[in-house]
């Protein structure tokens, strides 16, 4: 813990996952200032290779997804967009002919507006996210993983199709064969995101997809290596529990890339590309039956409840992780 204050954590995350445990940790901290313990400052490193443009808006899904998970909006049934949305806008430009398979409800529509409009006035893309988040009540750190524009592509039997066209529209049906990412040479990685990893105390990476979540953030030339150099521990959580991903094409992505769907198969992704990245990884208790195995082959696991069905099963996982990981 770092002598000057409250713990740091950062987390990489992606949508869903990432929002959930993102929010155990705010949840975690409020319970720590109510016991006199000094909060968490949380920064989140978050994916942004899943952005699009559509009707001459600038898209963010995954950091829309945790913003509006740490401002207490998100639709929880759902794992996107806003709680009591309304759809008078998307239905309106359905009759003029445009495409409305990406859904976009009245009050995420005045998000990207917003967005959109501060981005042509020059701010940069973590600013805007920080102005956002500010109005929104958000006390954590938002952080895109770049300022630079950087799009996920999928090849599948079909070709190569933009990642949203993969997940949103054509739902995921497709093997993924091989995946690519446009700009991601040419993208750097923002001073906050560097500086955030620089001085953490931890840092989680969230049960988000390693391939198009997780491995995006990793991408991002300069990044990884930043994250790979902290003397922080870095924690991995699973997102495949009993082979299957919890929400979205993980497990199918393991398969069809030459992987295993299981916990196994997660940390063999990430140690193929980074051996030393991860000093403990996370699994369900579900899965402690690979525990011994990756022990032997030299991995630290720590077997903890990790589907976040509740908002208390969000708090007491990110506690779990904070207790085992943090120094006194």
């Amino acid at each position: 813990m770092s002598p000057q204050g409250p713990p740091r954590i950062v987390i990489l995350a992606g949508g869903y996952g990432g929002a959930k445990l993102s929010h155990g940790v705010a949840l975690a901290s409020a319970t720590r200032v109510a016991r006199a313990e000094a909060p968490v400052e949380l920064s989140v490193i978050v994916n942004t290779g899943d952005d699009l443009g559509l009707h001459g808006l600038s898209i963010s899904p995954d950091l829309d997804t945790v913003m509006y998970t740490l401002a207490g909006l998100a639709n929880d049934e759902t794992g996107w967009g806003l709680r009591d949305e309304t759809w008078s806008t998307s239905k309106m430009l359905g009759r003029y002919g445009a495409d409305t398979w990406f859904g976009l409800g009245d009050q995420d529509m005045a998000t990207h507006v917003r967005r959109t409009q501060l981005l042509r006035e020059g701010l940069r893309l973590t600013e805007v996210t920080a102005e956002l988040t500010r109005r929104l009540g958000v006390t954590a750190r938002l952080l895109p993983m770049t300022d630079d524009e950087v799009r996920t592509e999928i090849r599948t039997p079909d070709g190569w199709l933009e990642f949203q066209d993969y997940f949103v529209r054509r739902g995921q049906r497709d093997t993924v064969l091989e995946i690519r990412r446009r700009g991601i040479e040419a993208a750097r990685p923002t001073p906050e995101a560097l500086a955030a990893v620089a001085v953490a105390d931890l840092i989680v990476i969230a049960p988000s997809n390693p391939f198009v979540s997780v491995g995006n953030i990793l991408a991002v030339p300069g990044l990884h290596a930043a994250i790979a150099a902290t003397p922080a521990p870095i924690v991995a959580v699973s997102p495949v529990v009993g082979g299957r991903a919890l929400r979205g094409p993980a497990d199918r992505m393991l398969e069809s890339l030459g992987g295993t769907a299981s916990a196994t198969g997660v940390v063999e992704h990430y140690r193929e590309h980074d051996p030393g990245l991860i000093d403990t990884f996370v699994l369900d208790r579900i899965d402690a039956d690979e525990a011994a195995h990756l022990r032997e082959a030299g991995v630290a696991v720590d077997v903890l409840d990790t589907v976040m069905r509740s908002y208390a099963d969000r708090e007491r996982l990110a506690t779990e992780i904070l207790k085992a990981n943090l120094a006194d």
